[in-house]
């Protein structure tokens, strides 16, 4: 009998108990805004905070409404202006040029290499172009990042850090989001915590980490952070410094915080699953398993392969046989946006040329999520699953 998988790639696990009960003990206060809190209480939003900077080692964290909002609120705050180019790379999802056009910049896309990291061969070239990099550790993956921070800092470029698919992550041991100037998270449900929307930023720089309070809507109110510089700070930018309300509020910091106590073991939890799922894929005829350097920690919440020079017609055929047997695999390499897969040219507000190392590559790309309620049987199924169909594909069958 052909095996099928019966499994559901978009189901989360459960929100924690412990989050359960502290956002009904938030629901019952009607204390949700993160400004609302009783005398002498410390609201859940700013204890998140807190925790999150200790968890990455920054001294400062601002918890937002998204992910996108985070870079968005980056941007602005180290000044980004309306036509001003701002690099990032050509393989990301479409927030991250999102956040660029939002504050009126110019993305300027860098190339993606065979490791589905940026191409630092191409940024070298490209440094000159911009002042800002906001580089995407794009499904999880990270590059050299000694070798990256070296070509920003010695062109003086500023470097800004997606990490919605890193929150946990590190390279040579430092936490993704800590190598550049500001790190930016996101708690949407298919990250690594789960409270449907938000997100976080991280710096050291104490201009910034004002700047960005204020931008999220914190009107006079910053004392009342936690993982805040201190009130002279805030006095220095709050006349000259917009309000673009982008505030999380403390429901979803009390469903948060106990994800954050639990995030190391849901890593582990994942890569248990990824090493299954790339022990099953590796070797598979015309398949290319993306191999992690060793200096990576990362989190196998997601998986790619790569099937590179494959035609076009016959990437689908693959496809649909496997969502036949039940596996759901997504393709970059589709000459129109599908659900959340899009490609540098399919972003029209933004400028952009034929880059074509990183066509090839893109048009390989396949991915796959990851959730935790797959067990790691279902994970060596759906390795056998997609074995089988591409293999298949590849030999003709």
């Amino acid at each position: 009998m052909t095996e099928k998988f019966t499994g559901n790639f978009t189901q989360q696990e459960p929100i924690p108990d412990a989050g359960i009960a502290a956002a009904l003990a938030v629901l019952q206060s009607g204390r949700l805004h993160r400004y609302n809190v009783a005398a002498g209480e410390l609201g859940e939003t700013a204890l998140l905070e807190q925790e999150f900077a200790a968890y990455t080692g920054a001294k400062y964290c601002l918890a937002v409404a998204s992910g996108g909002y985070a870079m968005a609120t980056a941007l602005r705050a180290i000044g980004v202006k309306p036509g001003e180019p701002v690099l990032t790379n050509a393989f990301t999802l479409a927030p991250v040029p999102g956040a660029i056009a939002s504050v009126g910049a110019k993305p300027v896309f860098v190339g993606v290499t065979e490791s589905l990291t940026i191409d630092l061969d191409d940024l070298a070239q490209k440094v000159t172009d911009a002042k800002v990099l906001m580089l995407s550790h794009m499904r999880g993956h990270l590059c050299d990042m000694d070798r990256l921070m070296k070509i920003c800092d010695d062109a003086g470029v500023t470097v800004i850090e997606d990490c919605a698919h890193t929150m946990g992550a590190s390279w040579k041991g430092v936490p993704s989001g800590r190598a550049g100037l500001i790190g930016c998270y996101s708690n949407q449900t298919y990250k690594h915590m789960n409270s449907g929307e938000g997100g976080f930023l991280i710096t050291d720089d104490e201009e910034v980490a004002a700047r960005a309070t204020i931008l999220s809507g914190s009107y006079m109110l910053y004392e009342r952070h936690l993982a805040a510089p201190s009130p002279e700070v805030f006095e220095r930018v709050k006349y000259d410094t917009p309000n673009v309300s982008g505030r999380m509020d403390n429901l979803r910091a009390a469903i948060l915080r106990p994800q954050l106590r639990d995030l190391d073991t849901q890593v582990q939890r994942w890569n248990d699953r990824y090493r299954v799922l790339e022990d099953g894929l590796r070797n598979t005829p015309g398949l290319t398993v993306i191999n992690r350097p060793e200096q990576e920690v990362y989190v196998g919440s997601s998986i790619q392969f790569l099937l590179l020079d494959w035609d076009p017609d016959k990437v689908q055929e693959a496809l649909s046989r496997c969502a036949a047997r039940g596996v759901e695999l997504k393709w970059f390499g589709g000459a129109e946006p599908v659900a959340f897969t899009s490609r540098y040219d399919s972003w029209r507000y933004a400028d952009s040329v034929p880059m074509p190392k990183t066509d090839r590559i893109l048009a390989g790309i396949v991915d796959m999520r990851v959730p935790l309620t797959f067990s790691l049987d279902d994970c060596a199924l759906i390795a056998r699953i997609v074995r089988a169909e591409v293999g298949a594909v590849w030999q003709g069958a």
